[in-house]
């Protein structure tokens, strides 16, 4: 099922590319709400889909506008995080965003952040 398989890869990659790219990516707290949303199983399964397609996009190594691109590698990744939002807003909650917000400052502060 491409579902759990992209599941996977976004369980295994999502966390040290951000890590890698956080100073640049001015929507990481969002990019984290959606990732706790995604692998939330209060989260219904067609909004989960959405999520985790969006961020599976964030951590492909090659997307329509290379990431490495000065000051619009990380557009693109932003409009697929947007109209994923746009679809299922009403299910990232205030608590996905404490966690984003708590998993940021910790990556911040170079700890590591479990999936």
């Amino acid at each position: 099922m491409v579902l759990s398989r992209d599941e996977a890869e976004v369980k295994e990659k999502f966390f040290p590319k951000l890590a890698r790219v956080m100073s640049r990516v001015p929507f990481a707290e969002d990019l984290l709400a959606a990732y706790y949303c995604a692998f939330d199983s209060a989260t219904p399964v067609r909004a989960r889909g959405v999520l985790i397609g969006a961020l599976a996009y964030f951590i492909l190594p090659i997307d329509l506008m290379p990431d490495i691109a000065l000051g619009l590698g990380f557009t693109d990744d932003l409009a697929v995080l947007l109209a994923a939002f746009k679809v299922v807003t009403t299910h990232v909650t205030p608590a996905h965003r404490a966690r984003a917000r708590m998993a940021l400052d910790r990556l911040r502060a170079g700890e590591r952040v479990a999936a």
